[in-house]
């Protein structure tokens, strides 16, 4: 396959691009400045682009097959995240390229709360409160749009670096959490799951989520 990841040189965004990498996949990685990550991604097409400029958005994703987008903004732009999305959703809605979005589970609603998310828990960390409206935000932005082909991911509640399993359980709009009401995945794995996704598709249009 033909990917393009936007965020490469992020977090999630470069483990995306090693797995892609590794599954023998030709990969466009989308970085602001190149000059700024020299060596980034051997094997991989490394391209300056704009994930919030609609003509960058066409041109890197014009003959690809699948756009995956792992942007993240700066402490402070968390409102861009926003823009970020329709900016990618209109894009490829130029392109017809499908496109996966990694965003927040702040919108996911807890098991047994009645309907509350994540983000309405008392205990939800303030300084994670601003991304995590954003990406609220971002996730309207998507659902609003009707001319692309897109899915957005929302991890689970801990999100953090760590090892390879190839193992996780899916879900939609609950968070996912274990016997011991935890819910975590690795960043590994989590680009696990958007390369199983980008290969055989199975969510159109809609959120899903991910854990172990």
């Amino acid at each position: 396959m033909r990917i393009t990841v936007f965020g490469a040189a992020g977090n999630v965004g470069s483990r995306v691009v090693a797995e892609a990498l590794a599954r023998g996949h030709r990969v466009t990685a989308v970085v602001r400045d190149p000059a700024r990550s020299p060596g980034l991604h051997a094997g991989a097409e490394v391209r300056a682009g704009d994930a919030e400029n609609v003509e960058d958005v066409v041109e890197l994703s014009a003959g690809q097959d699948v756009v995956i987008s792992a942007t993240r903004p700066v402490p402070g732009s968390e409102g861009r995240l926003a823009e970020t999305a329709r900016a990618l959703l209109a894009g490829v809605a130029r392109t017809g390229v499908r496109l996966l979005v990694v965003g927040g589970a702040g919108s996911l609603t807890v098991p047994g709360a009645g309907g509350a998310t994540v983000i309405d828990d008392p205990g939800f960390p303030a300084d994670w409160r601003a991304i995590a409206l954003a990406c609220n935000d971002q996730l309207a932005a998507c659902r609003a749009e009707t001319g692309a082909n897109w899915a957005y991911l929302s991890p689970a509640a801990l999100l953090e670096p760590g090892e390879r399993t190839g193992a996780y359980r899916l879900g939609t709009d609950e968070l996912l959490v274990d016997g011991e009401g935890n819910s975590a995945i690795s960043m590994e794995d989590l680009a696990v799951v958007l390369l199983d996704e980008a290969e055989r598709p199975k969510h159109h249009r809609t959120r899903f989520t991910a854990a172990y």
